[in-house]
């Protein structure tokens, strides 16, 4: 199958986040994000070589650091931000902080419409969550944007 330029069609994409102790990430991502685990895979020891959880309509691969790859603690922190759009921001941060999560920046109010903040994981991936409160233009949120960060 390929798309309109010729190339090979994209037929799914997923994060797959290396953590330091795969089965209590697991377990996090379930308990905190209400994840449901679809498979699993295992070496030496019950290291997880992959496993697949699903989160809404989205998944998301979890794996144990080896093999080169680093876990973010490995690596000073992580460049990815995971976001999060979900019904009631509020909650899915108190449950993520009751399964060991951290504020990185609290849940409140923002100038783009929506009620969010970000939290890091117990394993240094970090998460935005975010629940819409109004309907915006791309205008309205953009002259927003410049009143809080005049030039």
């Amino acid at each position: 199958m390929t798309n309109a330029g010729g190339r090979p069609a994209l037929t799914r994409l997923h994060a797959r986040l290396v953590v330091s102790d795969g089965p209590r990430a697991v377990d996090f991502y379930c308990t905190a994000l209400g994840a449901e685990e679809i498979e699993r895979y295992t070496g030496p020891e019950g290291r997880i070589v992959h496993a697949m959880l699903r989160l809404g309509d989205a998944v998301l691969a979890v794996k144990d650091a080896a093999d080169g790859d680093p876990a973010p603690p490995d690596l000073g922190g992580t460049p990815v931000i995971m976001a999060l759009d979900v019904s009631d921001a509020d909650a899915v941060a108190v449950a993520m902080l009751r399964a060991g999560a951290s504020v990185v920046h609290p849940v409140a109010d923002q100038h783009y419409g929506q009620r969010g903040g970000r939290l890091a994981d117990p394993f240094g991936h970090q998460w935005m969550i975010s629940q819409p409160l109004e309907d915006l233009t791309h205008d309205q949120i953009q002259r927003r944007t410049d009143e809080l960060y005049p030039s």
